[in-house]
């Protein structure tokens, strides 16, 4: 079973960044500081974490903080939906 880690990678790159050759970036790099994600990106990882994760994703969740790496879009995966483990 993948990560969420692997998961977010694996949706980014193939959906956001349309690379086949993977996610090139460290998990704690900025994703909107490093232009790698835009606002309607944002929205479509909460669709994809809604969708895949089963998570709901409220509005006032969708900020900086939770949404601004693979490592904190994970930890607030984890916090939402606690059955998944630590990477």
């Amino acid at each position: 079973m993948k990560t969420i880690e692997e998961m977010l990678r694996q949706h980014i790159a193939e959906n956001i960044l349309f690379s086949s050759k993977g996610y090139p970036y460290p998990d704690d790099a900025s994703l909107l500081e490093n232009g790698i994600i835009d606002s309607m990106n944002v929205m479509e990882l909460v669709l994809f974490l809604e969708e895949t994760l089963g998570i709901q994703v409220e509005d006032v969740e969708i900020v900086p903080e939770n949404f601004d790496s693979v490592s904190n879009l994970a930890e607030f995966a984890r916090q939402k939906q606690p059955r998944f483990v630590s990477a």
